[in-house]
C-alpha cells in the first residue's frame, strides 16, 4: 500500500467566531473517528480553522483499507445434508448466498458440532471511495444549534458554503457535501487576495494558503496574535490585558492578522476602568492595556484583517469607533451618581427576584439581616454588614449596569463611595459576586464575606425552598456555584460558621417554610445535602482521595471549616503504617454489630473481662481516650488519630486471641460494648472503615 496526504477543508462565508474552534475541533473528531473506525493507518491528523474554512490534514495515509477475510458459517452439517448425503435446500440457499457450491464449503468443527464454512475475502475500498461518507458524516455530527438555508436551496448549514477540498496527494477525489462539488481550489483572503487558490497537492495547502494571505493553522496565528499584542505593548510603555475568551474570539475573527496601536481623550479615564475595559473587549475586540502600576491608560491595542497601505486610515476609523462607546460610559457614569443608593431601594419594589419568593427588596432585606448574623458571629460591625446588605443589589437599576451587567456590584462600590458610604460597605458591595468562578479572588474583608455567603444563601435556600433543585445540567439560579462559593470563602477565609444555623436563620427570614414563600417541608435537609455534595467536587479537585473525602462526609459536620479540619486528619491518617489495618478492623467491628440485635452496656464492665488480651485493649484504650476526649473538643483531630493509631497492637491482639461472640451472653455484650466504645471514639471524628 502507499502513502499520501489527505486535506478537507470546507470554504464558507464568515463562521461564527465563538463557535469557530468548537467546530473545527468537532469536525476534526468527526474524520479522525471515521478514519479509525474504518481500520485506515496514518502518521498524524490535524486540525486547520479560520473565519471562512473547517479543514482537516491527515499525513500518511494509507491509499486502501486492507482486504479481509471474512468467515461465514452455514448451517449444521446434520442439518446441510440428508440421510443419503445428498445436500438439503438449506445448504444449497445458504451456497448460492456465498457464491459458491456445497461441495466447495470447508468445515468448521468445534466441541459443539460441525458447520459448513466460507471463508470470503473482502476487499478493502480505496480513500476516492470512503472519503466523501466520512466527510458527509463529520459535517452531520457538527454541533450546529441555528443551521441556515441560503438561495434557492433546501441544503442547511451554519453558513453559505462555497467550495470543497477533498484532496489525496495531488488526486481529486469525486463527490459533494451540502450541495457542493470536490475540487483542488480554496478560498484566499477576502480582500488581500483575488480569485480561489489551486492547489497542485495536499501538502502544499498551508503554504499557498500563506501567499493568499491566510494564516490557515489556528494556533500558530493565535501565538502570532499574543506576539504581535505583546510587542505593541511594549512600543508604547504599557502591559496588554490579554482576555483568553477574547484572544480566541480575535483569533477566529481574523485570517492576517495585524496589530495596530489606538488611542483614546485622556478625560475618559475619569470613568472607573472595569465600565471602559468591558466595552473595548465587548463591544470592539480591543485589548485595553494598562501602565506598570496596573492603571488603565488611554490607548489600546485591536488586531486588523488586513494589511493596510495606510495603516493610520484603519486607526483612525477604530479611534472614532470607540470614541462614541466610552461617552455613553461616561455619561452613564456622571448620570448615575446624581441618584444615591439608598434613594433607589424603593424602586427594587418593582423588580422582582423570583415570582414566588417575591422582590428584590425583598431579598436585600433578608441579605441584610443575615449579614448581620454572619458579622456578630465573626466579631465585625454588624450594621456595616446590614447597611451592606439592604444596599447590595441597588446598582442593578443604574444605567451603567444595565449596559453592562459584569460590572454589577463594582458599580455599587463606585457609587459608594459617591455617596459618603464607609468603605468597608462600598467594597463589600463589589465583594458579594465574589468568587464568580472557579479560582476567581474572594471578598477582601469578613463584611464581604458576610454578603457574599447571605447573597448565596438567600438564594440556595429560597430556590430549594419552591422546590426547583438543579436538574442534569439545568440551574439557571446558578445554585452549584453558588454553594461551591459558600464552601470557598468560610473554609479559606478560615471563618468559623457552621452552615446548618445559617440555613435555617435563612429560612426563618423568609417566615419559615410555613409561610407564603417557602412551599418545601425539607428545606433545610435538602440545602444541607446540595452543599454536602459540593464537598466532593472541592476536595477531588485538591487531589484528596475519593474514601477519605467519604470518610468525612459519612460524619455530615455542617461546619465548612470543622469540615476541612477533619479532612486534613483523615488525610494524615491515611498514610500512616496503622492505618489499613485500623480501618479493616473499624469495618470488622460495624459488621459484627449491625448483626448484633441487643442493648448494649452502657460501658464496659473490667470485672466480666475474661482474657488478658481484652483486658489489656481496654486499659489502653482507656488511657488514650482521656487523651483523645480533649483533643477532639479542641478540634485537634489529627493530634487525636494519631493518638488512636497506637490501638493497633492491642485490637490485632484481641482479635487473634479472643472470640467477641462468645457463648456467654454476658462476656459476649461487654465485648461488644469494648469495641463499641472504640468505633466510636474514631466516628467522633471520621468514618474510618471506608478507607481503602
Amino acid at each position: 500500500m502507499t502513502t499520501e496526504t489527505l486535506l478537507i477543508e470546507l470554504g464558507t462565508e464568515e463562521l461564527p467566531p465563538k463557535s469557530l474552534k468548537t467546530l473545527a475541533t468537532a469536525f476534526y473528531d468527526g474524520i479522525k473517528s471515521q478514519l479509525d473506525s474504518h481500520d485506515l493507518s496514518y502518521a498524524d491528523i490535524k486540525w486547520f480553522a479560520s473565519p471562512r474554512r473547517l479543514a482537516v490534514q491527515v499525513l500518511a495515509l494509507t491509499d486502501k483499507q486492507a482486504d479481509k477475510v471474512v468467515e461465514k458459517r452455514g448451517p449444521a452439517v446434520n442439518v446441510a445434508f440428508d440421510e443419503q448425503g445428498q445436500p438439503s435446500k438449506a445448504a444449497m440457499g445458504w451456497a448460492r448466498s456465498n457464491g459458491i457450491t456445497v461441495e466447495q464449503a470447508e468445515r468448521l468443527i468445534t466441541p459443539k458440532g460441525e458447520w459448513l464454512l466460507h471463508k470470503a475475502t473482502v476487499a478493502g475500498k480505496t480513500i476516492s471511495e470512503l472519503v466523501p461518507d466520512m466527510v458527509t458524516s463529520a459535517l452531520n455530527k457538527l454541533p450546529i444549534a441555528k443551521p441556515m438555508r441560503w438561495g434557492a436551496e433546501r441544503i442547511q448549514f451554519i453558513r453559505p458554503v462555497h467550495t470543497l477540498t477533498m484532496l489525496y496527494g495531488e488526486q481529486i477525489i469525486a463527490g459533494s457535501a451540502l450541495g457542493v462539488s470536490s475540487s483542488n481550489q480554496v478560498q484566499g483572503h477576502r480582500f488581500h487576495h483575488q480569485g480561489l487558490v489551486t492547489l497542485n497537492h495536499a501538502n502544499d495547502y498551508q503554504a499557498a494558503l500563506e501567499k493568499a494571505f491566510v494564516k490557515v493553522d489556528y494556533q500558530a496565528r493565535q501565538e502570532e496574535i499574543v506576539a504581535q499584542i505583546k510587542t505593541a505593548a511594549e512600543s508604547i510603555s504599557a502591559v496588554a490585558l490579554i482576555d483568553e475568551d477574547l484572544l480566541e474570539e480575535v483569533t477566529s475573527l481574523v485570517e492576517w492578522p495585524v496589530t495596530l496601536v489606538g488611542t483614546f481623550d485622556k478625560d475618559f479615564l475619569n470613568v472607573p476602568a472595569e465600565p471602559l475595559i468591558y466595552s473595548m473587549k465587548d463591544h470592539q475586540k480591543y485589548f485595553p492595556v494598562t501602565n506598570s502600576e496596573g492603571e488603565l491608560v488611554n490607548k489600546f491595542i485591536f488586531v486588523a484583517n488586513i494589511e493596510s497601505k495606510d495603516p493610520s486610515q484603519v486607526v483612525f476609523g477604530n479611534e472614532k469607533v470607540i470614541r462614541p462607546r466610552l461617552a455613553d460610559a461616561e455619561f452613564f457614569f456622571k448620570t448615575d451618581k446624581k441618584q444615591t443608593l439608598e434613594s433607589r431601594l424603593a424602586t427594587l419594589e418593582s423588580v422582582l427576584f423570583q415570582k414566588q419568593l417575591g422582590t428584590l427588596k425583598a431579598k436585600s432585606e433578608r441579605i441584610a439581616a443575615l449579614s448581620k448574623v454572619i458579622a456578630e458571629q465573626l466579631g465585625e460591625n454588624a450594621q456595616q454588614a446590614y447597611r451592606a446588605g439592604l444596599l447590595s443589589k441597588t446598582d442593578l437599576l443604574s444605567d451603567m449596569v444595565q449596559e453592562f451587567p459584569q460590572v454589577q456590584g463594582t458599580m455599587g462600590k463606585y457609587y459608594a463611595i459617591n455617596d459618603g458610604e464607609d468603605d468597608a460597605i462600598a467594597q463589600a458591595l463589589e465583594d458579594q459576586y465574589r468568587p464568580r468562578y472557579a479560582g476567581d479572588r474572594l471578598p477582601e474583608a469578613n463584611i464581604g464575606c458576610a454578603v457574599a455567603i447571605s447573597d448565596k444563601i438567600d438564594t440556595l435556600v429560597g430556590i430549594f425552598g419552591i422546590n426547583q433543585p438543579p436538574k442534569g445540567d439545568k440551574d439557571p439560579f446558578a445554585l452549584r456555584r453558588a454553594a461551591i462559593g459558600v464552601i470557598r470563602i468560610i473554609i479559606e477565609k478560615q471563618l468559623d460558621l457552621d452552615l446548618a444555623e445559617l440555613i435555617n436563620e435563612s429560612i426563618n427570614l423568609f417566615g419559615g417554610v410555613a409561610g407564603d414563600k417557602l412551599s418545601n417541608d425539607r428545606t433545610a435537609e435538602n440545602v444541607l445535602d446540595f452543599i454536602m455534595g459540593r464537598f466532593r467536587a472541592f476536595y477531588q479537585e485538591q487531589g484528596i482521595a475519593v474514601d477519605v473525602i467519604q470518610a468525612v462526609l459519612a460524619k455530615k459536620p455542617s461546619a465548612p471549616l470543622d469540615f476541612e479540619k477533619r479532612i486534613k486528619a483523615v488525610s494524615f491518617f491515611g498514610e500512616l503504617p496503622e492505618a489499613a489495618t485500623l480501618a479493616a478492623a473499624n469495618k470488622r467491628v460495624a459488621n459484627i454489630l449491625a448483626k448484633f440485635d441487643g442493648q448494649l452496656y452502657d460501658a464496659f464492665k473490667a470485672d466480666l473481662a475474661t482474657e488478658q488480651a481484652e483486658r489489656d485493649l481496654a486499659d489502653v484504650f482507656e488511657s488514650i481516650s482521656l487523651k483523645v476526649a480533649p483533643l477532639v473538643a479542641d478540634k485537634n483531630y489529627q493530634a487525636a488519630l494519631t493518638e488512636l493509631a497506637q490501638l493497633k497492637t492491642p485490637i490485632d491482639t484481641f482479635f487473634d486471641g479472643v472470640m467477641v461472640m462468645s457463648d456467654d451472653e454476658a462476656i459476649k455484650v461487654n465485648r461488644l460494648t469494648l469495641l463499641n466504645e472504640i468505633r466510636n471514639s474514631f466516628l467522633a471524628i471520621a468514618d474510618i472503615s471506608v478507607l481503602q
